[in-house]
Parts: structure tokens; sequence; C-alpha cells
């Protein structure tokens, strides 16, 4: 697989100072499924050409694995165009994409006269590739090649070899490369988790909210993992600004992040020194918990057992020591039926859970949690319906939804729970706050009396 990069202008051979890769002698990066070789086959004045050639290891994609099949050994993988080059494009030209210049830092934020060229892209619908790249300025061109040249009547190949260009910064086209080849394939090489949605929005931040094809690059991107695409939407949702993964890049923490957090902040003010994290998903909230010493037992459960099983590779329960083995365990498990293994926590969380409960099953939801379990403190959060006026899209935030309430009808139901089962409950709101709608996420703490 290749991808070339050139630069038409003058004094084109600084291209290498924007990449931080000598001009003058070829470069290889060793990758844990290969090799990167970076070289130049045009250095000029007025023309100069970057390439980045992956080289795949076939051995080392099947090494570990545990059953095998003839996919894993004959395949497309050592030559499309793939995330496997986005992870090449991130480790070789890393610098180059957070826009760092040094002494050309002048010529790094500049729109310079770019062409990319991708070899072999799988693409199948070719119209996708302008309706992808020409929102973003790119003027798009591409060539097909036959399946077999010993029988045309077997048509095209679904390859191309695509070519863009435009004035562009290179950290931009950079970014556009990163995010945007992996979505003409149809598979990644790692695990998505919901560091990919961070991913996603820091690389596609400032362009991914206003493209015509932002639905289809995000599912793609993300595989079509719907609980992932479902997040990234909300968060391109938000005001501009609010869905960068972190204060280094100018932007507000992610709201996922800002609701883990508070909840984080209510169950240690609580004094807990045991947590069950009801609807632990892929673990986000337990690797937080288990950072803190002060949370001696630890708890996930989950009635997905493919959510379980990325929960566990997160928290690298395979390896563990045995102490923390004894001090985290994660397990299967439904929130609507009595479960012995819920009881004993001194805190449950029920972090965005409960909106994914049928409304006919709530009622055997709080008599688990609220009779049964009755931890010391509960800590409940759920989307404010009335915020979903504020987001530019018209769409519930997760199609699993089963319900969203106002914050009346929130308080409603957690004032009634409440006198039922003899807790205190008290309101928080989470993440940004509308004046006439409310926070985007609502929060209730129950302490039982």
């Amino acid at each position: 697989m290749l991808v070339t990069i050139t630069y038409d202008g003058e004094n084109t051979t600084d291209l290498g100072y924007l990449l931080f890769k000598n001009p003058a002698r070829a470069q290889t990066v060793e990758l844990s499924f290969g090799r990167a070789h970076v070289f130049y086959p045009e250095d000029s004045p007025l023309r100069t050409t970057a390439a980045l050639l992956m080289e795949i290891d076939p051995v080392s994609l099947v090494r570990g694995k545990r059953s095998m099949g003839v996919f894993d050994y004959v395949n497309d993988r050592p030559y499309v165009c793939s995330s496997f080059m986005s992870t090449a494009i991130s480790k070789v030209f890393g610098t180059a994409m957070t826009g760092r210049g040094d002494d050309h830092q002048n010529l790094a934020d500049s729109q310079l006269h770019l062409t990319a060229t991708v070899s072999m892209l799988p693409c199948r619908d070719h119209e996708k590739l302008e309706a992808v790249f020409g929102p973003l300025g790119y003027e798009v061109a591409y060539d097909t090649f036959p399946l077999d040249e010993q029988f045309p009547a077997w048509g095209d190949s679904e390859l191309v070899r695509l070519t863009i260009s435009s004035q562009v910064r290179l950290r931009d086209l950079l970014k556009h490369l990163y995010v945007l080849i992996p979505i003409f394939d149809k598979q990644k090489h790692y695990w998505i988790t919901e560091d990919e949605v961070d991913k996603l929005l820091r690389l596609g931040g400032d362009w991914l909210p206003t493209h015509p094809q932002k639905e289809y690059i995000t599912s793609r991107y993300l595989k079509r993992q719907r609980r992932l695409v479902d997040l990234a939407f909300e968060r391109l949702s938000q005001p501009m600004g609010t869905v960068l993964a972190g204060d280094e890049f100018g932007g507000k923490v992610p709201l996922n992040r800002q609701r883990l957090e508070a909840v984080l902040a209510q169950v240690k003010s609580s004094g807990a020194a045991s947590v069950i994290d009801l609807g632990c998903g892929e673990g986000n909230l337990l690797t937080m918990l288990v950072k803190d010493p002060a949370f001696t037992r630890i708890a996930g459960v989950d009635v997905s057992t493919q959510a379980l099983k990325r929960c566990a590779d997160r928290l690298n329960l395979d390896e563990a020591s045995d102490s923390k083995s004894e001090r985290i365990r994660i397990f299967q498990g439904s929130l609507t039926y009595r479960d012995d293994r819920f009881v004993g926590y001194d805190a449950a969380c029920v972090v965005e859970v409960i909106e994914h409960i049928d409304l006919g099953r709530l009622e055997a939801f709080e008599r688990v949690l609220f009779q049964y379990a009755r931890p010391r403190t509960i800590v409940l959060t759920t989307p404010n319906s009335e915020y979903n006026a504020v987001f530019e899209l018209d769409w519930h935030r997760h199609t699993d939804h089963r319900f969203e309430w106002t914050r009346a009808q929130f308080q409603q139901w957690a004032t009634a729970v409440a006198e039922r089962f003899n807790y205190t409950v008290s309101f928080i709101g989470v993440g940004d706050e509308d004046p006439l709608h409310g926070p985007v996420t609502q929060m209730a703490v129950f302490t039982c009396v």
C-alpha cells in the first residue's frame, strides 16, 4: 500500500522540514504489523514528493490468534489501503499532524498546493469519493483497474488509485487522510472502543460537524457500532469547541468525561469503599475507579457479553495480579432481575442506563436496586430530553432509548422512588446548561435513610 504527498510551488524541498523526514535518505519505521518506508521519489525546488510505503508482515497478523481460517492467510491486507495505513501515517508523520513546524512554522501554518495519491483504495461506489473529499475543498480524480486483464468481461476491480489536490495545510491533509482512508475499507485491525470516538472528534472536530457526509463518515469510521456512533453524533451536535477531546486541543472536556467525573466525585464524597457499576459497558467508569485506592472492592455488571469482553481487555484482567483480581470483578447480569451479586456494596452507579429499560420493566428495576441491593448511596444519570432542542440534529441521542425524561419527569420519578424505599434524593446538572432547557445530563444522588 502506498501514499504519496506532492508539494508544487517554490522551495518545495522544505516539505522535508514539515514532515520531519530528510529527503536525502530513505527511512524505515518498525510497526507491530510490518514496516513503513519513507522516501522521496521527487526532490526539486519546484516539485517534491514524499512517499509512504507500507510493508505488511502477514505472519504478525495471525500471531497469537486462537483460531485461524483461510482469510487469515489469504487476504487483501498487504496491499489495500486501510486502517494499517492510517496507523502508519500517525506513527511516521505524527509530528506534522500536530502542525509543528519549528523554524518553518509560517510554512506549516500556510495553505500549500498539495496533492495526495492513495493506492490502492477499496471503493465500489466511486461517487462517494467526490462526496467525501469534495466538500473539504479537494479536486478529486481516480483510476480504476480491470479485475483481470485476461478476462475484461469480469469488469473492474473495486480498488482505485485516488488523487486529491487542494490549497491546504499539511496538517489538515494528513488528518483528512487518517480519518477518511479507513471508511472505505470493511474492517479495522484493532478493537473499536470509546477512545476511537475521542480520536475521531480530535482529528475531525474542526471539519466533520459541517460535512454533508458526516453521518456516513462517522458510521463507517466507527464500523457501524451503534452505541459509539450515537455517542459521536451527540458530541458532534454540541456547540463548536465541546467536541474536542481534551484541553490540550483548546476544547472543553467531552460530555461523557464530565459525566463520569461527576459520578466519581459523588461516590468519593459519600465515603464509599465498595462500588458496583450497574450497566458498566466497556468499563469507562471502572477504569477510573480502579485508579483510586480508596475503593477497595469494585464490580461491574452488564447484560452484553461482548461489552464485558472489551471491558476485561481494557482492564487487563487476564494479566491482573492476585490483589487486583480480588479487588475487581465483572459479570453478566440483568438489572431487572434480583441478583444476590448486587448486594453488599456501599455505592451503586447507574450511568446512562435507565433510559434503555422498557417502561414496563422499570418497576422491577426499582425493586432490584432500591429494595434488594439497597446500597447506601446510588448515583444515577440520564439524558435531559429538554436539551434535545439545543442539538442541531432532530434525533434521539441513542436509537435504543426507550424513553427520555424532562427535568420535571425525572425529579417526579426519583422523588417517588426515594419516598417508597426510604431514601433521600438530590439533583445535579451535568455538562453544558442552556438557560431555557437546562443541563444536557441530569443526575440524581440517592442516600439511604
